[in-house]
């Protein structure tokens, strides 16, 4: 992992009722790494995960199994 840029904070949103603070989805793989939302104590936050010299798809597993 190179980075992580964090985008757009959307307040009240969530991401399913369960859904505790840290929690992070990952809503699409990207060539130059992932983008994913993580629930935040006041909503959503947007973050994109820059990825370098490792696979894309695994580090998208791993994250999933949080």
């Amino acid at each position: 992992m190179v980075a992580v840029i964090i985008g757009h904070s959307y307040g009240g949103k969530s991401l399913a009722s369960k859904a505790s603070t840290g929690s992070i989805r990952v809503q699409r793989q990207m060539p130059a790494g992932l983008k994913a939302v993580m629930q935040s104590s006041r909503g959503l936050q947007e973050l994109f995960i820059r990825i370098e010299g490792i696979p894309i798809e695994a580090v998208a597993r791993q994250i999933e199994d949080l």
